[in-house]
């Protein structure tokens, strides 16, 4: 009687709730794993490429890729596999990484224009350094940093630049730096922070530059264009622009590149009789808005100046100047001949097909370019510049229509990107050259910057868009500005060479003091 009572207890009292436990907990232990398995599943995949990804609450691909992957942009995909090509040809140990930075997701066409001549002038001073150095080492690999079509993801972006600076991918240098932007300042800022040098190929804003109050709030930035202020100096050496001939128009509130172009300008017509028009595009002023609207009402207030008024000072971007160029078309005094003169900015009209070219039937657009293929070709070739440097870089485009340089897709110069986008590089190369000791393949990331003070005399880079002398901040001394003259086919025609200090400078190309 004993034994059977045990035995109803175990089974009775024990033995089946344990087995309806174990059951219950095994179901559960399925369900959640068929929970898991699901939300595996169904969980959306935020990866684009290799350190590419798409960030909660976006649909861009931002990130550093050192693969061919193209950022959606089909106009870059035989570029890149180019490029891939070149990359995977370097022996691991033997290279250091460059960081090409632009907004690759851009959307509008100027900018993606910008992007590719941007990306192609690059690689052909990575193909150069690494193909015709003589021996000189380490060899360069090129990686593409995408910090989203309005810069917003910038942070995202330097935080995985610090990190291949520290790691095995040896980042050693970001160029490129397209657009002189609060958000490009930022990303600026925070890469010299960390000790990463930065070589900015066509930001023009002085408040993007070391030096302008006696500080260097950039440490380790180099810049291979002028500044704003020193654009509208040879600007005005060429213009001979005077207070009452002149109106200014701008951009309010403005970005770093704008603000700082109108504040040029304003000094350029200190005492004009008239006050500056101001415009307020979008945010993005990629986008129309509608300032055309306000541009039309400017026009009528031009008609209203003396005639001794014949020249409009223009603080803005391409879109803005696409409009402004075409309201001026249809301006009511077709009688009085106007020249608008602006920034680097309006090389991006060369490409822009909404730009009204029966607006330049009586009105010249000029100005300030970047770099120019015909600044340096003509004879006497003054000082500051090369026609040698041009024809080196007009052999690796021939080269580039084929492997093993290209396919590099089509080619277009006249908007100067290109041509700086290679010197800017070229610059980084000499810095990452200069700064490795003796039997190393890589120089200490740090090292790198601290070569720019010393980029001048005969150490100077002979860009194609001239001579990059730079003084102890970063910044290019005395550097050649191409002014440029739109014409009615929308083509850029090179009107002469002008310089911020007036004249070319001399064969020491040594900064004063």
């Amino acid at each position: 009687m004993r034994r059977g009572f045990w035995v109803w207890l175990r089974e009775d009292v024990w033995e089946i709730p344990l087995r309806r436990y174990l059951a219950l907990l095994l179901s559960a232990a399925l369900v959640a794993g068929a929970v898991l398995a699901v939300r595996t599943v169904t969980r959306e995949d935020r990866s684009c490429a290799p350190g590419v990804v798409r960030l909660e609450g976006s649909d861009e691909c931002v990130g550093v890729s050192t693969t061919a992957y193209d950022f959606g942009q089909p106009r870059l995909r035989e570029l890149l596999a180019a490029i891939d090509r070149e990359n995977r040809s370097l022996k691991e140990g033997s290279y250091v990484t460059v960081a090409l930075l632009e907004p690759f997701t851009a959307t509008d066409r100027d900018t993606v224009n910008h992007v590719l001549h941007q990306l192609q002038g690059t690689y052909l001073a990575q193909y150069q350094a690494n193909h015709s150095a003589n021996g000189q080492t380490p060899a360069i690999r090129l990686a593409l940093a995408n910090l989203g079509a309005g810069g917003q993801y910038w942070e995202h972006t330097v935080g995985r630049l610090a990190e291949l600076a520290k790691g095995p991918e040896r980042l050693r240098a970001v160029t490129g730096i397209g657009q002189s932007t609060e958000n490009t300042k930022n990303a600026v800022r925070e890469l010299t922070r960390h000790g990463i040098p930065v070589i900015g190929s066509s930001i023009t804003a002085d408040d993007l530059a070391n030096g302008q109050n006696g500080t260097d709030p950039f440490p380790g930035l180099a810049r291979v264009a002028p500044t704003n202020t020193d654009e509208a100096r040879a600007l005005a050496s060429f213009a001979k622009v005077t207070a009452g001939r002149a109106l200014l128009v701008y951009d309010k509130p403005g970005d770093p590149y704008t603000r700082t172009l109108q504040k040029s300008f304003s000094r350029l017509i200190e005492g004009s009789p008239y006050e500056p028009q101001p415009f307020t595009p979008p945010a993005d002023r990629s986008q129309e808005g509608t300032t055309a609207n306000t541009f039309r009402q400017i026009t009528h207030l031009l008609c209203d100046t003396s005639r001794a008024t014949d020249t409009i000072l223009f603080a803005g971007r391409h879109t803005q100047l696409r409009q402004f160029v075409n309201a001026l078309g249809g301006r009511g005094c077709q009688d009085r001949k106007f020249t608008v003169l602006t920034g680097d900015e309006g090389s991006y009209l060369t490409g822009d097909h909404d730009l009204d070219r029966d607006a330049l039937r009586n009105l010249s657009v000029r100005y300030t370019a970047l770099a120019h293929p015909d600044a340096f070709t003509e004879d006497p070739v003054p000082s500051g510049g090369s026609a040698a440097d041009t024809a080196a870089l007009n052999g690796l485009l021939a080269s580039g229509r084929g492997e093993p340089v290209g396919p590099i897709g089509p080619v277009s110069l006249e908007d100067g990107q290109l041509i700086i986008a290679y010197d800017a590089m070229r610059l980084a190369v000499h810095g990452i050259r200069e700064a490795t000791p003796d039997g190393r393949t890589d120089p200490p990331l740090t090292d790198v910057g601290l070569q720019w003070p010393q980029v001048k005399g005969s150490l100077r880079v002979n860009g194609a868009s001239g001579w990059i002398c730079l003084d102890m901040h970063g910044n290019p001394y005395d550097k050649a500005v191409p002014i440029v003259e739109l014409t009615g086919q929308g083509r850029a025609r090179f009107v002469q060479i002008a310089w911020p200090e007036g004249k070319p400078p001399g064969k020491e190309c040594l900064p004063p003091s």
